[in-house]
């Protein structure tokens, strides 16, 4: 067993037994990995609020070759996605970015990109706030299925075409102002949604609350 401390985002987590979790979660320098989060259940616990979706941790962990689930001992909170949760549309944003990613990273694999296209997408909806919704979903969704490796051609309207090269030559910061909501590249976001199924082949479940949004 050898002890490991890596930068990650936590994607997802669910229940084990009684107090445990199971917790996904996308490492700078390992790729996506799971582990036990033991006691993390408890009211009182070493993980506190750091095992949050989308948590950007340090996470201290050991790993055992030709096992499935590494052991998580700690980690240390280095950005929270507390206050963006505080805003419903925000919260089902976040939950929308960690499905994605927790489908297209496929386990063990490095991605620097992809952990720099989550770095620049939840600072920059920390520093914009609730108007950061929708450049930020369609930003990710674009840039998430491109260093996938699958982005295909797509017959889009002339808006949508123009917003995803924009997107592609640009910073997250510097997109040109708009007025943005959900009908801002819906067209672009449903065939992206419809390659990642056809990719990952499974049905996503955030798409349908995203669209149900202002």
């Amino acid at each position: 067993m050898s002890a490991q401390a890596s930068e990650a985002f936590i994607l997802r987590t669910y229940p084990l037994r009684e107090a445990d979790l199971i917790v996904s979660y996308f490492t700078r320098d390992q790729g996506k990995l799971r582990g036990v989060a033991r006691r993390a259940r408890k009211p009182v616990n070493r993980f506190g609020s750091a095992l949050q979706r989308l948590s950007y941790v340090k996470v201290f962990y050991f790993h055992r070759e030709n096992r499935d689930l590494d052991s998580l001992d700690s980690c240390e909170l280095i950005h929270s996605q507390f206050g963006l949760a505080s805003s419903y549309e925000l919260a089902v944003g976040l939950d929308y970015m960690a499905e994605l990613s927790e489908q297209l990273l496929p386990a063990q694999e490095p991605n620097e990109r992809f952990f720099r296209l989550l770095l620049a997408v939840t600072a920059y909806l920390r520093e914009t706030g609730p108007q950061a919704l929708w450049p930020a979903v369609n930003y990710f969704t674009l840039w998430a299925v491109r260093l996938s490796g699958f982005l295909a051609p797509m017959e889009l309207t002339e808006d949508d075409h123009q917003l995803a090269e924009e997107i592609l030559r640009s910073p997250i910061g510097r997109l040109a102002p708009r007025e943005w909501s959900r009908k801002t590249g819906s067209g672009l976001r449903r065939r992206l949604i419809a390659l990642i199924e056809e990719q990952t082949e499974r049905r996503l479940l955030t798409p349908q609350y995203m669209e149900t949004l202002a």
